[in-house]
C-alpha cells in the first residue's frame, strides 16, 4: 500500500518542521516546501528520511502563484499524488502602527498570510482525490470558523447541467442515466444559490445542497 504523500508549505522551519518530522515518524512522505533556508529544509528531510519515508524539499514563495503551482506539481512529480496539505507558511512583518506601516510590508503579509493561503487551499483541492470532496470540507470547516462571526458558507453541488462546459456530446451520452431523464437548467441552480444567499436561509450554514435532479 502507498505512503500518503504531505506536502508542507512552510515546512523548513518551526510549526512546518514539526509537522514534517512526526509525519515521517507516522509513514507519511513529505515534500517540504521553504522560500529561502535551504539548509533548514535540507535538515528535516533528512529527518524524515530517517525515519523510513522519502521527502524532498522544494523551493518556492507561497505568496507568488506560479511557485505556489510549481512547488504543488513537483511534490506531485517527485513522490507521487498529493493525499494531505499543511499550510504553514506565513510572516509577521514589522510591528508597528498602521500609519507606519510601508506599503511592501504590507503587501509581503497579505500576499503570503491571505492570498498565499488561498491560492495553496485552490491548489490542494485541485490535487486531492475529487475536488468536490475537497470543497464539502471546506465550506464545512469555515462555516464552524466563522459562524459567531454572521457569516454563512455553504455550497450548491450542480449535477450535469445544461451550460457550454460540457464537451460536445457528453450530456447526450449521461442524460438516460438520469433519474429525471434531464439535464439541470442553469437558472434552477441559480435558484438554489439564491435561496442560500437570502435571509430565507438564515439559519443554515455548513450544508452541501445537491441540486442534481435525484442523481
Amino acid at each position: 500500500m502507498p505512503r500518503p504523500v504531505l506536502l508542507i508549505a512552510g515546512g523548513s522551519r518551526g510549526i512546518g518542521a514539526s509537522c514534517a518530522r512526526l509525519a515521517g515518524e507516522r509513514g507519511y512522505d513529505v515534500a517540504v516546501n521553504y522560500k529561502s533556508n535551504s539548509k533548514a529544509a535540507a535538515t528535516v528531510v533528512e529527518a524524515v528520511k530517517k525515519s523510513g519515508g522519502k521527502a524532498v524539499a522544494l523551493a518556492g514563495d507561497m505568496g507568488v502563484e506560479a511557485d505556489i503551482a510549481r512547488v504543488f506539481d513537483a511534490a506531485a512529480r517527485d513522490l507521487g499524488p498529493i493525499t494531505h496539505f499543511v499550510h504553514s507558511a506565513g510572516v509577521i512583518g514589522k510591528m508597528s502602527p498602521l500609519a507606519e506601516a510601508s506599503a511592501d510590508m504590507l503587501r509581503d503579509v497579505i500576499d503570503v498570510n491571505l492570498y498565499g493561503g488561498m491560492l495553496c487551499a485552490r491548489e490542494a483541492v485541485r490535487r486531492m482525490s475529487t475536488a468536490k470532496g475537497g470543497i464539502d470540507a471546506l465550506v464545512v470547516g469555515l462555516a464552524r470558523e466563522t459562524a459567531k462571526e454572521g457569516i454563512r458558507v455553504n455550497a450548491v453541488r450542480p449535477g450535469p447541467t445544461d451550460t457550454e462546459i460540457h464537451e460536445p456530446g457528453r450530456l447526450a451520452r449521461v442524460t438516460p442515466m438520469l433519474p429525471m431523464g434531464r439535464p439541470g437548467e442553469p437558472d434552477e441552480i441559480a435558484e438554489a444559490i439564491l435561496f442560500l444567499l437570502s435571509d430565507a436561509a438564515s439559519y443554515i450554514s455548513g450544508s452541501v445542497l445537491n441540486v442534481s435532479g435525484g442523481r
